[in-house]
């Protein structure tokens, strides 16, 4: 397990945020994984300013990422799995699918 991001007690999986090493307690949501991170921005918006959760419970939208490849994702409602992938960056594409 990588020496990024530790902390000990409870089983934990590990998780990657923005190519960043996470250990997180198993039942962890991404968006606290990306939190634990030190991520505070999680997307931006159509006019560029920085976006991150604000419910909690999958309304706002707000906590929005990429995970597995897959954009767009509430990550305040997954639970975060071995080795899952998670990107806050804003590409071009993501930009445009959330412009659209």
């Amino acid at each position: 397990m990588s020496n990024d991001i530790q902390m000990s007690g409870a089983p934990r999986v590990e998780v990657r945020v923005n190519g960043r090493a996470v250990s997180v307690p198993v039942g962890t949501v991404a968006a606290a994984a990306i939190a634990m991170a030190g991520v505070t921005a999680f997307r931006s918006s159509v006019r560029g300013q920085p976006r991150g959760p604000i419910c909690g419970m999958g309304i706002c939208m707000e906590c929005r990422a990429t995970v597995n490849g897959q954009p767009l994702r509430r990550t305040c409602l997954m639970v975060c799995e071995q080795g899952m992938e998670i990107n806050t960056e804003v590409t071009a594409s993501i930009a445009s699918a959330v412009a659209a």
